[in-house]
């Protein structure tokens, strides 16, 4: 198990950037699959971006490819999205979440893959 703590998060408008932090706990975090994932009001939380454990390949949703950049940085047990031209639609609640030593194109955008959650940081971008 690991512990999940975001940060970062603000308002901003149209078109700026922000970068969410996600700080975790334990000595294993290079052997844990991290993502993020957002949650609007009324929707259902949907994945935005992986990074893998091992490779570190990344996964991005297609509503975010080319905007959004996931990254890892093992030595400090924490994983960033950089966010840049944000969108009104981008506003959410973003999440990062962990799962040790997990594999797949398929399963890395899945909510039910991830027993590890943190607590959310808000992003509101307006217009």
């Amino acid at each position: 198990q690991v512990q999940l703590v975001e940060s970062g998060g603000g308002l901003v408008q149209a078109g700026g950037s922000l970068r969410l932090s996600c700080a975790a706990s334990g000595r294993t975090f290079s052997t844990y699959t991290m993502a993020w994932f957002r949650q609007a009001p009324g929707k259902e939380r949907e994945f935005v971006a992986a990074v893998s454990w091992s490779t570190g390949t990344t996964y991005y949703a297609d509503s975010v490819k080319g905007r959004f950049t996931a990254s890892r940085d093992n030595a400090k047990n924490t994983v960033y999205l950089q966010m840049n031209t944000l969108k009104p639609e981008d506003t959410a609640v973003y999440s990062c979440a962990a799962k040790f030593k997990m594999w797949g194109t398929v399963l890395v955008r899945r909510t039910t893959s991830y027993d590890n959650w943190g607590q959310g940081t808000q992003v509101t971008v307006s217009s």
